[in-house]
């Protein structure tokens, strides 16, 4: 009876510990909506996800959905910004990290042609062949808004 009571405790920590946990989610392309326009997210380089504070998870098929979400809801706490980029499909980096690059030689799903990158030398090179305007995180809330 004993050894069953120390395998409830050890699955009940084991439950609990899973249900914290504060970090993203995978995508699950083509299945998943966005939490601002509820379109379905299919596109693999253009997806972002707001984590609160508390490890709440939104996700959003492109970076400017996750921006007007937050325009709206200011109140909002946000422990961490992600979006996808273009070099790792899938993948995510904080949004302070990435260079954006605004280009209508490089179409996203919403239509602002944002897609992030994870280097600037990255960015560098799209935007030479595709034309467009290089932005930083603070550059990029600031120009949206106009």
């Amino acid at each position: 009876m004993k050894n069953l009571f120390n395998i409830s405790v050890v699955i009940m920590t084991l439950l609990f510990m899973s249900s914290c946990n504060t970090g993203p989610q995978t995508i699950d392309y083509g299945n998943d909506g966005c939490h601002y326009c509820s379109m379905t997210i299919v596109d693999k380089i253009h997806g972002a996800e707001l984590v609160t504070d508390k490890g709440k998870v939104y996700k959003f098929d492109a970076t400017e959905c996750m921006l007007n979400y937050l325009d709206e809801n200011k109140e909002l706490p946000v422990g961490s910004l992600l979006t996808n980029y273009y070099e790792g499909p899938t993948e995510f980096i904080h949004t302070r990290e990435a260079t954006f690059l605004i280009s209508k030689g490089l179409p996203s799903p919403m239509g602002a042609n944002l897609t992030a990158f994870k280097t600037k030398e990255s960015a560098e090179k799209v935007l030479a062949e595709k034309g467009g305007e290089l932005y930083t995180w603070d550059a990029l809330q600031t120009y949206l808004k106009k």
